[in-house]
């Protein structure tokens, strides 16, 4: 008996995601569950480019303005509700387009991710902690290539986050697994992954636009708005590129045009972390839109869809 099936539409931030999702879900009969950390809070329209209320009509929209941006939310907060809503539209016999760049929400929908603490590595996690502070990274980097050599090749010296979770596995006893042997495919669907990118050139100068037109649409009023709501650069909400700078900018640490340079640098730099991230799926599909126009870009992916050789 074949699987539902769900279509993940991925790419770095700039490339044109929302516009390919809306498309692909008016031709398959399908509703979009959002994969963006910014899009899903309310009152964060500009800055987090969310779709149009137009589009959001055209196509049914999940995880989008739904949630506070005052109240904490995690990943596995992010699963639950993406996996619910996936539920729900495969009810309806339609197909779920998951569209957005962040990558640990992708990768919850894909893989099963235990969320739950590893057992007694609390107090290891806080002196490995205190050790990274004192000792610098390259001091955990060091304890870990004592450990597992390979693993230490893996992971770059100056992710600390990634080293002390490497470290608390092996407290446990157990193995520092390569990433795409350290997760279990999700048992209740199949995914069909496709990647939207672009020329460099092309996409920094598409990033640059966009940057241009948040600021003339009104990114630091809406930032100055959430201020007087109580938001504070501490907030998970409020550490997104483009709110994190104009925060800045607002506690005059620098101009308004030092606000823009970061913002674009900072969104540069995120988007190359997204396809790097994204180039860890093997049976990912790109699909160049450099080089393509939007209804042959299109039609790549509906075939590639149909083909069912990704299963």
């Amino acid at each position: 008996m074949k699987k539902d099936r769900i279509l993940i539409i991925a790419g770095p931030t700039a490339v044109g995601k929302t516009e390919y999702a809306i498309e692909a879900a008016r031709r398959l009969d399908g509703e979009i569950v959002s994969a963006d950390s910014m899009q899903l809070y309310r009152f964060m329209d500009i800055g987090s480019a969310k779709p149009t209320p137009q589009e959001r009509e055209a196509v049914r929209h999940y995880l989008v303005d739904e949630i506070d941006p005052r109240e904490p939310f995690s990943v596995y907060e992010y699963q639950k509700r993406a996996r619910e809503a996936i539920r729900e539209i495969l009810s309806k016999g339609k197909v779920p387009v998951i569209s957005g760049g962040t990558g640990l929400y992708i990768h919850s929908l894909i893989y099963e991710m235990d969320f739950s603490p590893r057992p007694g590595t609390d107090e290891l996690r806080k002196e490995l902690e205190k050790k990274a502070e004192k000792e610098g990274p390259e001091a955990l980097h060091a304890l870990l290539e004592e450990q597992d050599p390979e693993a230490a090749g893996r992971i770059h010296p100056n992710n600390t986050k990634k080293i002390i979770r490497a470290l608390e596995i092996l407290g446990t006893g157990e193995e520092v697994r390569p990433f795409e042997q350290s997760f279990v495919p999700v048992e209740d669907y199949d995914c069909c992954l496709v990647g939207l990118t672009r020329d460099r050139e092309e996409l920094y100068e598409r990033i640059d636009r966009r940057v241009d037109l948040l600021m003339e649409t009104g990114l630091t009023d809406e930032v100055r708005s959430l201020q007087e709501m109580g938001l504070r650069e501490s907030d998970i909400s409020m550490k997104g590129i483009g709110y994190k700078e104009v925060f800045g900018y607002l506690k005059g640490e620098y101009d308004e045009a030092e606000a823009v340079r970061l913002i674009k640098r900072n969104t540069r730099r995120y988007a190359k972390r997204q396809l790097t991230w994204l180039r860890r799926y093997s049976g990912l599909h790109w699909v160049d839109l450099s080089h393509k126009n939007k209804e042959e870009a299109l039609e790549e992916i509906l075939r590639y869809w149909e083909s069912e050789t990704w299963r």
